[in-house]
């Protein structure tokens, strides 16, 4: 076990307390969770880090509002039951945000401390807080009196799960319809065991079904019903919050080769169904001795990581440089700790399979940057005569998803963004459609975990606010007949 007890021991306040991780020899070897949580004197220890501000800037960075300078002062307190209720006040996931929100780019990235070293680690202390509760047992708070309206929400992940906790706070009936045997969304079957353990991700929705909401699985709203049909079943408001699940591909020739998976299928295969753990569980997954990962998000990370537990030898390619790499710096590094090898700059152009019809290896074409674009980032464009040739056993493609367009074909009239498949809503997730809203993937294509989180937040008070007060206002969905 990684640690740092002597920059604990001694920690100046401009120095974060570091979490203890497993080791990148031993835990390439396993599936367990890397990073272990803050004991209960690094947490103190932390939050006393937190200077308390008065306009707190942490705040603003925070996609649902949490209240952070109170939880953490909580925890100077000891009063943990108290601090875990007070996050809960407006984030029903805490366990999941505190070990996989990027908070360096959010809420750790507003914080005053570091200005002059290294910020106060929010997530840790959020995460050991949500530990602690989940130790102790959650506190479920009284039912609101009901107000008489059902809403349907469409899709478990966590753009669903935190509007369907927040409507039925506020006295809804809500009906959560999950695809999947097992609600998650991509909490269970993107992200893997070693960063986000399932079972705490199950703990967080038997929380949310405990506040009242009605979790129904195996319900594939588009093809058991539309969203019309359900308008017609009584329910007063729908949040579609389907994700995006429909993987993007290179469009190489030979991409249909065995061997070359999309990262959706491999990760719910090695995620969900647990082919990790093969004969045991009954989905297998063939990876071979060399995987070749397309793609730099997190995403790509997973899959990569993943890999090389399964006891491969991974290489990532990635069109552009290291600078622009998107995934999170501490999964690239925890990544190349455990073994990754990364080649920038070339793309694939042409994949060859053997006489079995499986991949064996993959042309790629050595690339260039280009001068940034108005968002300030740098396009690519090929080299001539640079291309190359690299063995792979398996390849994985992980370079973008949009969303599955079964709600969108089958509700009549909903607008969408024909480049992309993405329902249109306006910012608080209203569509063009009458009582009918929309957030997270399925309306900005694949982002975080929290900016999903937060639209779903963002929905819930806007559907309540029609519900209670605005009311039927025009067009309706209809089934189109």
């Amino acid at each position: 076990m990684e640690g740092t007890e002597e920059k604990t021991a001694s920690n100046p306040m401009n120095v974060d307390v570091e979490m203890p991780r497993q080791r990148p020899k031993e835990r390439v070897k396993n599936f367990k969770e890397v990073a272990l949580g803050y004991t209960e004197e690094m947490a103190i220890q932390e939050a006393r880090r937190c200077m308390q501000c008065k306009n707190p800037p942490c705040i603003k960075g925070c996609p649902v509002d949490v209240p952070i300078p109170s939880f953490i002062d909580c925890i100077l307190q000891g009063k943990y039951a108290e601090g875990i209720a007070v996050i809960k006040t407006k984030n029903s996931l805490p366990a999941v945000c505190g070990r996989v929100c990027p908070q360096e780019g959010q809420c750790q990235m507003n914080c005053v401390r570091g200005k002059k070293g290294d910020p106060v680690n929010i997530g840790r202390l959020e995460r050991f807080l949500a530990d602690w509760e989940r130790e102790h047992g959650a506190q479920i708070p009284e039912r609101t009196p009901s107000t008489g309206k059902k809403i349907a929400v469409i899709g478990g992940g966590p753009a669903g799960l935190t509007a369907a906790a927040d409507l039925v706070k506020m006295g809804h009936a809500v009906t959560l319809f999950e695809a999947l045997h097992v609600a998650g969304g991509v909490l269970s079957y993107g992200i893997p065991e070693f960063r986000l353990p399932k079972d705490i991700v199950q703990k967080e929705i038997e929380y949310v079904q405990k506040l009242g909401v009605d979790l129904r699985l195996g319900n594939l709203i588009g093809r058991i019903h539309t969203i019309p049909e359900l308008m017609e079943q009584g329910y007063h408001a729908i949040f579609i919050s389907s994700g995006a699940g429909l993987p993007q591909w290179t469009g190489c020739p030979g991409e249909n080769l065995g061997g070359i998976y999309s990262a959706n299928e491999f990760l719910i295969r090695v995620n969900l169904m647990k082919a990790y753990n093969f004969p045991e569980q009954d989905t297998p997954i063939r990876i071979g001795k060399h995987v070749v990962v397309i793609g730099g998000g997190n995403v790509a990370m997973d899959c990569a990581r993943i890999s090389m537990r399964l006891g491969a030898k991974v290489c990532l390619n990635y069109r552009r440089s290291r600078t622009e790499l998107p995934a999170r710096r501490e999964e690239i590094e925890n990544a190349e700790e455990e073994g990754l090898m990364c080649n920038f700059l070339n793309a694939p152009a042409e994949f060859y399979g053997d006489e079995k019809g499986w991949v064996r290896s993959m042309r790629c074409t050595c690339m260039e940057l280009t001068e940034s674009d108005e968002k300030g980032r740098q396009g690519v464009k090929p080299i001539a005569c640079s291309d190359f040739e690299v063995d792979a056993d398996t390849i994985i493609v992980a370079i973008g998803q949009t969303p599955n367009p079964i709600i969108q074909r089958t509700t009549a009239g909903l607008k969408t963004d024909p480049r992309n498949g993405t329902i249109i809503v306006d910012e608080d997730g209203r569509t063009n459609l009458d009582g009918v809203f929309a957030g997270g993937d399925v309306a900005t294509g694949a982002a975080t975990v929290i900016s999903a989180m937060g639209a779903g937040k963002r929905a819930a008070k806007a559907m309540h606010e029609y519900l209670m007060n605005e009311g039927p206002r025009g067009e309706r969905p209809s089934t189109g007949n």
